[in-house]
């Protein structure tokens, strides 16, 4: 194997893979994740500064603390906006890192040169990667992987040659992928498995002289060469050598028990993880097992793979006897051929345990099982079939007649269903509605669905999803809220304040379904009930819809200091809040603090290009400072999106009367009158500019 070769099957790897997921160039963000992540994040959307990073630190965003996630996010914003194309490319990107290093990493340890290729191509390709490199809010799998086999990588320079340079640049990598994701907290485990195949250390132990990489999985069964002369060692030193292999592992686990605690600590936060009372542990257990199956299941027949799987808390005790018995039977084969077929053993538990963070006996989240978990134990699956394969097929001619078209044949095929899988995830309609047509009582679906299909002004549509979603789970608190919205939408309103009243019952720490609740109740009068839920939303996570609505309120009520501090908490927790700029920006005028006012003006202007009153009211307060050009500026803005406003001929005439351009101030306020006749103020204005013009 030569240096070329490799760099041309890198390239190859790369062609493939970009050809498989090209269609993700023009798919769109999704509104699962994607909004909490990236689209409706005002720390990601200001791009990498100070104030971003210090926030990434600390942040737990769906109930996940990955500082490094958050901060790519925040550089793809800053690259590219809210063109979702350019973060799906540079998820791919990072995929594409992955699988290059994946093929390195084999190379390097196995010396094996086409099973590297094929292990790295069968899985850059797989269908199932589609979730992880499409869904812009998965991020975190690609970079926690990307660097997961990197320090896999480093592992194995620093085991050829022992530099601990190369020890602690593999221990930093691997803090980079626990910061990214802590999926990969099972690392130090690979490591040991991999000490044993294909880094063969633990064969050390028995062969006086090291192999140090040279065996190749193709000449297995391992056997005894010229140069290795099976020798007897003392118990002790073996004890020695077995401890010297966990002791450069400790730094691993510590760096596992401490994030493994700090993602405990972030979900348990935000109450994704489900207690036993809710949730039984035989249930959990009977998940998992099936799970495990129906993991294998995809890796082999990736078919009908779905954004969202419901859990079934009633299984058949078959499916959990014959998923125990399945597992059990691979197991007891894979450890009678651990030392004819290392690989078998290596890859089949690098599945299983890569797996335990996610299985299920800690139960983050609502789903059964996710495809976007098979991201890094599918290796170990595919680790075992290409060199299985090889290991049953020994002689060269039946693998170049039968295993490399195969190989061949694979590949082709999944290409063809990563792209297809590819197209399902163009938007939140076309994702959802096919995991509506692969799932069944997927109430999560229904609601996602439903949302986006609002958003669409397919109001009916969106409807009978959200009434299909509570009807399948009625305890579901976002299907209820979005489901009382529509309704109130439709000036249902008893219906809709039940169906919140069922959220905050389902989940009290619903905000949305206060504040929803607050609108309601300060629509029908009721300010107190209202002010009410709105200070519990607040109360629950500083929610600065909450303090903004709240802040409506006591403007009304004359509660004018209280107001301008909620309108503070609003914008400092959410700074690209426009109507809160705006609303206090109005309050600050009433208090005569008005260049504080034109301040928020600009910012709500900026935030919200669209908004006539924003940019007509700033025009307004910056031409009574005397600021004649630049409310110019802004009365031409606003000219673009209402021309036929009277107000604002009105306004655009004062500002050039003021600078003394009569013959224009005229024609503006000549079409102010037109629009409307009985504008008193503009026919006044009219007749001074006329008789300006006269005596000049």
């Amino acid at each position: 194997m030569n240096k070329c070769n490799k760099y041309l099957i890198a390239i190859l790897l790369v062609a493939l893979t970009v050809i498989a997921f090209y269609p993700i160039a023009g798919n769109d963000f999704i509104n699962f994740d994607d909004n909490l992540y990236i689209t409706e994040n005002h720390y990601v959307k200001s791009g990498i500064n100070f104030q971003t990073i210090k926030w990434a630190l600390s942040a737990v965003v769906a109930s996940n603390w990955h500082p490094l996630t958050l901060l790519s996010h925040a550089l793809d914003w800053n690259l590219f906006g809210q063109w979702a194309g350019g973060h799906h490319l540079v998820s791919l990107l990072m995929h594409i890192a992955a699988v290059v290093l994946l093929f390195l990493f084999l190379c390097k340890t196995t010396q094996s040169f086409w099973p590297s290729a094929i292990v790295a191509a069968l899985f850059a390709l797989h269908p199932l990667r589609v979730e992880s490199v499409a869904w812009a809010a998965e991020r975190k799998d690609v970079l926690s992987v990307f660097f997961g086999m990197a320090s896999l990588y480093a592992y194995a320079f620093y085991v050829q040659n022992k530099k601990m340079s190369k020890y602690f640049l593999s221990l930093s990598l691997f803090a980079l992928s626990l910061m990214s994701k802590p999926m990969l907290v099972t690392l130090p485990c690979i490591m040991l498995l991999i000490d044993y195949w294909p880094l063969q250390r633990w064969q050390d132990i028995i062969y006086r002289q090291p192999s140090k990489l040279k065996i190749s999985p193709l000449e297995l069964p391992i056997k005894k060469t010229a140069n290795q002369k099976k020798t007897v060692i003392p118990n002790q030193s073996k004890q020695q050598i077995i401890y010297a292999f966990l002791l450069e592992k400790i730094p691993f686990f510590i760096l596992t028990i401490i994030f493994s605690s700090v993602a405990l600590w972030a979900q348990n936060k935000d109450g994704a993880v489900a207690s036993l009372d809710k949730l039984l542990f035989f249930d959990r257990v009977a998940n998992a097992l099936i799970s495990y199956v129906s993991y294998l299941g995809k890796i082999f027949w990736p078919n009908n793979l779905a954004l969202f799987y419901p859990y079934q808390t009633f299984l058949p005790m078959w499916q959990i006897l014959g998923a125990f018995l399945f597992l059990l039977i691979v197991t007891l084969m894979v450890l009678i051929f651990i030392k004819r077929a290392p690989f078998l053993t290596v890859g089949w538990f690098w599945f299983l345990g890569s797996l335990v963070p996610v299985i299920g006996l800690v139960q983050i989240g609502k789903q059964a099982m996710a495809d976007r978990y098979t991201y890094f134990p599918s290796i170990g699956i595919i680790i075992m079939l290409v060199w299985g394969l090889i290991y049953f097929f020994p002689k060269e001619k039946t693998r170049k007649l039968i295993l490399a078209p195969l190989a061949v044949f694979s590949i082709a095929v999944l290409m063809f269903l990563t792209w297809q899988q590819c197209g399902y995830w163009k938007n939140s309609i076309t994702v959802f509605r096919h995991a509506l047509e692969v799932t069944k009582d997927n109430y999560l679906a229904h609601n996602n669905l439903g949302t986006a299909l609002a958003k669409t002004g397919k109001s009916k549509e969106a409807l009978s999803h959200y009434l299909a979603a509570v009807e399948i789970n009625p305890a579901h608190d976002t299907s209820l809220v979005n489901l009382g919205a529509a309704l109130a939408a439709e000036e249902q309103n008893e219906e809709a304040k039940n169906l919140y009243l069922r959220a905050i019952k389902a989940n009290p720490s619903k905000t949305h379904a206060h504040v929803n609740l607050g609108n309601l109740l300060a629509e029908e009068g009721d300010k107190e009930k209202a002010m009410n839920y709105y200070k519990e939303a607040i109360k629950i996570d500083n929610n600065s819809e909450a303090y903004y609505n709240l802040a409506n309120l006591q403007v009304k009520q004359g509660a004018i200091t209280e107001a301008e501090n909620n309108y503070l908490a609003a914008i400092k927790i959410d700074p690209q809040h426009d109507k809160a700029h705006y609303n206090l920006a109005e309050l600050l005028i009433q208090k005569g603090l008005i260049h504080r006012a034109i301040e928020h003006f600009r910012e709500s202007a900026r935030l919200n290009p669209s908004s006539f009153k924003a940019l007509n009211n700033l025009g307004v307060h910056l031409e009574k400072q005397q600021l004649y050009d630049e409310a110019m500026y802004y009365y031409r803005l606003a000219m673009k999106l209402e021309p036929e406003n009277s107000g604002l001929h009105f306004n655009i005439g004062v500002a050039l009367g003021n600078k003394g351009d009569l013959e224009k101030a005229i024609k503006h306020f000549h079409r102010a009158v037109e629009l409307k006749p009985d504008y008193q103020d503009a026919r006044r204005a009219l007749k001074m500019a006329l008789e300006m013009q006269n005596k000049n």
